[in-house]
C-alpha cells in the first residue's frame, strides 16, 4: 500500500506531538524508511517539500485487535491484511492481531497462519485473548472451551507462534496461571491479566510472576468493591502495569476514561479491542465462533432468544479513540502518547510509537478535529 520516499522529504505540522512534546509549527524529515531528523520553527533547507497537517503525530499502536474491515485476524493471512490495511488507513501502523479463545488445536493452527506475517513485519505480533480465561466474566468468549493452563499446551502455543506471540490475557485464578506467567515471560511474552475474577491479592500474585498488562481494564473482570477491590484497582495502581481502555463510548462512562487517564499517566494504553466490524457496515458477523448482531456501530452477542448480549468487542478505530478520550476531558498529548508510546513500550518495542531521529518512519496526519489526513508506514504514504 506504500512506497518508501526516494530522497529526503519535510513533512509539516502545526502541531507536531513527538508524544512527549509538542512543537508548534513543527516538522519531520524522512529519509527511505527512517525518521532523520525531527524539530520546531525554521525547517532546514532544501528539501522536497511535504504536505502540512494540523496535527502530526507517530503512527497509532494498537496491541489488542480482532479485526476490521470485514474480517478477522483469525480467518487467516489473507483475511489478516483486510483487517490491517483497513486500520492502517485510519492511522494504524502497528497492530497486534487478536486471537479469541479456541482450543489449543485451532489456535496453534490460527497462530503458525499469521506467524510469517509477523515474521515479514506486516503485524506487530500475536496476542492470545483466551482460552485461560475466568467462565464467570467471559465476555465474547465460549464457556466451553475455557480451560486452565497446563503447561504443555502453552509451550505448544508458544512453540507454534515463536517470537510472534507478544501477549496473552489469562486469569490468574485459575489453576497453574501464576506458572503459566512464568513461562510466558521467561519466553519474552507480555501477560495481561483480564477476563478474571481473580482477587485483589491474585491479582497482586501475577504481577509478582511477571503479568504487565491490564487487558481493557473495567470489562470482563469482578468490579471494584470496597472489602475485596479485586483486580482493577491492584493493577490501576501497581506502576509496573500498562492499562489498557477501550474509549469508543459504550465501554466505559466518560468520567471513567478521564480517571483512568489521570491515575495511570504515562502508563495507560488505548487500545480498540475491534472486531471484524470495524471500519464496516451494521450486520451480523463471528467473533470466533458466536454469532455477534452489530447495531449503530455496536457489537453485542446474539442471545439465545436472539436478543443482544454481552458487548462483543468494538467497532472501533485508534484515531476515534483519540477523538473519544479527548472528547472525555483526556488532553490531547496524552491521549495520542496512550495511542502511540504506551503501547510500544508495554510491548518493549524501540522503533516504533516516538517521532524521534532513527525510529521508522511511521506518521498519521490530522485535522483540527483528529480525523485522518495522511498516514505514512515506513516512510511510504498509504494510499486513502
Amino acid at each position: 500500500m506504500a512506497g518508501v520516499l526516494a530522497v529526503p522529504a519535510l513533512v509539516r505540522g502545526d502541531r507536531v506531538l513527538t508524544p512527549d512534546r509538542e512543537l508548534v509549527d513543527g516538522w519531520v524529515v524522512v529519509e527511505q524508511d527512517r525518521i532523520v531528523e525531527v524539530g520546531g520553527g525554521a525547517a532546514p533547507a532544501g528539501l522536497a517539500g511535504g504536505p502540512r497537517h494540523a496535527v502530526l503525530a507517530p503512527g497509532f499502536v494498537d496491541v489488542h485487535n480482532h479485526g476490521g474491515g470485514g474480517a478477522a485476524f483469525g480467518d487467516g493471512p489473507e483475511a489478516a491484511i483486510v483487517a490491517r490495511d483497513a486500520h492502517l488507513r485510519k492511522g494504524t501502523t502497528t497492530v497486534v492481531a487478536s486471537l479469541v479463545t479456541e482450543s489449543i488445536e485451532v489456535l496453534t493452527e490460527q497462530v503458525r497462519a499469521l506467524r510469517p506475517l509477523v515474521e515479514a513485519g506486516e503485524l506487530g505480533g500475536i496476542h492470545l485473548e483466551g482460552p485461560w480465561l475466568s467462565e464467570r466474566w467471559c465476555g465474547a468468549h465460549p464457556p466451553a472451551l475455557l480451560v486452565d493452563p497446563a503447561t504443555a499446551d502453552v509451550e505448544a502455543l508458544a512453540a507454534a507462534a515463536g517470537d510472534a506471540l507478544v501477549m496473552v490475557t489469562l486469569a490468574p485464578e485459575r489453576d497453574g496461571a501464576l506458572e503459566a506467567t512464568r513461562l510466558l515471560v521467561s519466553c519474552g511474552v507480555r501477560v495481561a491479566v483480564g477476563h478474571t475474577d481473580a482477587t485483589f491479592d491474585q491479582t497482586r500474585a501475577a504481577v509478582e510472576a511477571g503479568a504487565s498488562v491490564a487487558t481493557h481494564l473495567y470489562n470482563g473482570e469482578r468490579p471494584l468493591h470496597h472489602r475485596e477491590p479485586g483486580p482493577t484497582l491492584a493493577l490501576l495502581t501497581d506502576e509496573r502495569v500498562w492499562v489498557e481502555t477501550i474509549a469508543d463510548g459504550v465501554h466505559q462512562h466518560p468520567a471513567v476514561v478521564r480517571d483512568t487517564a489521570r491515575r495511570a499517566g504515562g502508563r495507560w494504553v488505548l487500545v480498540s479491542d475491534a472486531m471484524a466490524a470495524a471500519l464496516a457496515d451494521d450486520g451480523r458477523y463471528l467473533l470466533g465462533r458466536l454469532d455477534v448482531q452489530v447495531l449503530d456501530g455496536v457489537a453485542r452477542l446474539v442471545g439465545e432468544d436472539g436478543g443482544p448480549g454481552s458487548i462483543a468487542g468494538s467497532t472501533l478505530s485508534m484515531d476515534r479513540a483519540v477523538r473519544t478520550a479527548v472528547a472525555a476531558g483526556v488532553p490531547l498529548l496524552q491521549a495520542v502518547h496512550a495511542a502511540t508510546a504506551a503501547p510500544a513500550a508495554a510491548m518493549g518495542w524501540s522503533d516504533v510509537g516516538r517521532l524521534e531521529a532513527g525510529r521508522v518512519a511511521d506518521l498519521v496526519g490530522l485535522d483540527d478535529e483528529l480525523h485522518v489526513q495522511g498516514v505514512m508506514r515506513a516512510g511510504g504514504w498509504v494510499a486513502g
